[in-house]
């Protein structure tokens, strides 16, 4: 196996948490009462309870790398994240950054920002 980090995330509530990912495309590959692990292809993201998480104040965050960044935005609009710049869950349109990077930002119900970033 290769080296590789995997973002541990928080979650108010692991059932939320699975489902919203869970329509992104993401399966669950183990989950107790203390940790979750989502899998989508290679991507995984670990995730603890938080329970007082208050979602307007997090801090968290995390990169996923994607091959076709644009295809994972489309089904997260298609499954009705909302297009706004407020509020949780929500994403924005995929744009070129300044670094030349193609960056869409995801915010999941937890307030977590997941940068889903288009590979070169």
């Amino acid at each position: 196996m290769a080296d590789r980090a995997t973002p541990n995330l928080p979650s108010r509530d692991f059932g939320t948490t699975e489902a919203f990912y869970g329509a992104l495309g993401f399966e669950c590959g183990w989950r107790d009462n203390g940790w979750m692990i989502l899998t989508r292809g290679a991507v995984q993201l670990e995730f603890f309870p938080y329970p007082d998480l208050d979602p307007a104040k997090s801090s968290f965050g995390c990169c996923i790398r994607l091959d076709d960044m644009p295809a994972m935005h489309r089904q997260a609009v298609e499954v009705g994240v909302p297009q706004t710049s407020n509020g949780f869950p929500r994403i924005s349109d995929p744009r070129r950054e300044l670094s030349g990077l193609d960056i869409a930002y995801l915010v999941d119900p937890d307030g977590t920002l997941v940068r889903l970033v288009q590979n070169d």
